[in-house]
């Protein structure tokens, strides 16, 4: 299998060389942890006291890792990066909306994006988060399995039925639809819900993705457990398998109360885990459909030796790559170019409301070991092969 991801040609084609300089100036900001830290505390203040920094934002951070602030705004992006053949997923990344009519505004976004997504070969898939459409407290408590009050019944159906509305309008239209994952202890109810959803709607093809955060260490008994399902009852699923997004949270939270941490011991026992997760439904592809969720690239390379060795073609409909736009373009690009599926998670949304997204997207950065550091070589590769 030759080693793709070292070609700077074709992941940084569509940049010019001074959104090349902006890229490698940020990754090196990301990289000093104190900066982020000090950049995060401004920033927040900056947002809180109505300063205007948003044309700041908008020309730096905002512009490299988001699509811009509506669906209309980020065409000439999706539009751009689909003549190389990678597609995007528009992610609306305004989050902590808990009242109800903000979680009906969100219902309300959604069902507009999957119209917008209809029209749009270059966006395959829509995206939500449970929370955008449920009350955190709430899931946590039937994930819990704690019975609930009249009241609470009658929100929990209000959070099923939006569900139904969104999945019957991807099935309706003959669209994807990802669900994002969340904390554990809110995860399980989640989880139903989206079995729920499968049951229903995923008769022919995958129409409804779940996410299983593989940096969990039982996430492997759950895919073997849901296909058991599927297969026993004739459905289809969709998996969107990524390594995780609280582990900090996941962590302090098990340590303060005292059970066994949901996460894997170690990196490696991570990455085994999603490596494993993913080799198991390429070897039961009548049932699931992959979206692979990753900026790894043994991982990548693993999932393209997989479809080698499975005799898939490199579009099989049933096998996705993704990444986030802003980061790892050396994985989606090169791929792309191989003629693989590739999707980039473009998020969007008012410039103030999307701040603690680019804020957690800043602090992953930093935190994962070799992360940025590879960013910033393969920058500095291509600003030196360009200068030849």
């Amino acid at each position: 299998m030759g080693r793709i991801f070292e070609d700077t040609a074709t992941a940084f084609a569509l940049k010019s060389d001074s959104e090349l300089e902006r890229a490698y100036f940020l990754f090196r900001l990301i990289a000093n942890e104190p900066l982020v830290r000090i950049g995060t505390a401004v920033t927040n203040f900056a947002i809180n006291a109505h300063l205007p920094v948003e044309g700041l934002i908008r020309a730096t951070v905002f512009d490299h890792f988001c699509g811009g602030v509506s669906e209309e705004d980020c065409l000439p992006i999706i539009d751009k990066m689909y003549q190389k053949r990678v597609c995007s997923i528009l992610d609306y990344s305004v989050e902590g909306k808990e009242v109800e009519n903000q979680l009906d505004s969100a219902l309300e976004k959604i069902l507009r994006v999957l119209d917008f997504v209809k029209e749009k070969n270059a966006i395959p898939f829509a995206v939500f988060k449970p929370t955008a459409f449920g009350r955190f407290g709430l899931l946590e408590k039937k994930s819990a399995g704690e019975p609930l009050s009249d009241g609470e019944q009658a929100e929990w159906d209000r959070i099923v039925g939006r569900y139904e509305k969104v999945c019957q309008k991807a099935f309706d239209l003959e669209v994807s639809l990802l669900i994002d994952a969340e904390e554990s202890w809110i995860q399980d109810a989640a989880d139903e819900l989206c079995l729920q959803m499968m049951r229903k709607y995923n008769t022919q093809r995958a129409v409804v993705f779940n996410t299983a955060q593989m940096y969990r260490w039982d996430r492997l008994d759950f895919l073997k457990g849901i296909h058991q399902i599927a297969v026993q009852e004739g459905f289809k699923l969709g998996i969107k398998a990524v390594r995780g997004a609280y582990m900090e949270k996941e962590n302090k939270r098990a340590e303060e109360q005292g059970y066994k941490s949901p996460i894997c011991a170690s990196k490696k026992l991570t990455d085994e885990s999603f490596d494993n997760g993913i080799a198991y439904m390429a070897d039961h592809l009548d049932t699931f459909t992959i979206f692979a969720g990753t900026h790894n690239e043994e991982s990548s390379y693993k999932l393209m030796e997989l479809i080698a060795g499975h005799a898939l073609s490199h579009d099989d409909d049933r096998v996705w790559f993704g990444q986030l736009f802003g980061m790892s373009d050396h994985i989606s690009f090169n791929l792309a170019e191989h003629g693989y599926n590739v999707a980039k998670y473009l998020p969007y949304g008012p410039v103030r409301d999307v701040m603690p997204y680019l804020i957690r997207r800043a602090e992953e950065n930093t935190s994962v070991t070799g992360q940025t550091s590879r960013e910033m070589e393969l920058l500095k590769k291509e600003r030196a092969r360009r200068k030849i």
